[in-house]
Formats: C-alpha cells, structure tokens, sequence
C-alpha cells in the first residue's frame, strides 16, 4: 500500500509540476515583450546595462517562440560575457556574430510590428 500511495503521490507532482509551466509565447507576444526591454536605453549602457538587459531578456527567452528563441540565446550569451568582470575578447568577438545576426533576427520577425 505504501508503495502505490508514493506512486500517486509522485505522479500527482509531475502533473502539478508540468500545469505551472509557463505556455510558450506567440512570436508577436515575444516581440512586444522584447520591445519593453530594449526601449530602456539604460539596458546597453556599459557592463551595469548588459547585465540588466541579460536579467530582462532571460525569462522571456524561457518561454518566447521558436523564431525567436534562437535570438534570444544569442543575445545572452554575448551580453553574459561582455558583463565578466574581464570578458575573453577572443570569445567575445565570436559571439558578436550571433549577437549582429540576432540583431537581424528581431527586426525581421518585429521590425513591421
């Protein structure tokens, strides 16, 4: 009896756990909440910016469309690592890529929005 009872009860948390997932967000959804952050133009101002602008973007890649999760990816991990207290230039630079292409990215699935 023990035994089925910590079975339901294991699988009474997964469904629990699995109903407070946050529902992924539409692309126009994703777009308007990427709008808010990047309108701050306190948010690209230095490391103290990169950090915010990171801290704003993370939970919105969490749950954004499939367009623009890629982007978003992008995004944090060039402002991850230019936020370092001394970032690897080398790496750097190679993120810098993604980060213009996310750039890209943005303006092609928000930019007529």
């Amino acid at each position: 009896m023990k035994k089925l009872t910590t079975a339901l009860l294991a699988a009474g948390f997964i469904l629990s756990a699995s109903a407070c997932a946050a529902p992924q967000l539409t692309t126009a959804q994703t777009c308007d909440r990427i709008r808010t952050v990047v309108s701050n133009p306190t948010n690209s101002v230095g490391k103290t910016g990169m950090t915010r602008l990171a801290n704003q973007i993370r939970p919105i890649e969490a749950v954004s469309s499939d367009e623009l999760q890629p982007a978003l990816q992008a995004i944090l991990e060039y402002t991850d690592e230019s936020a370092k207290e001394t970032p690897d230039q080398a790496k750097l630079t190679e993120l810098k890529a993604g980060y213009e292409q996310a750039g890209s990215t943005y303006s092609k699935f928000c930019g007529g929005q």
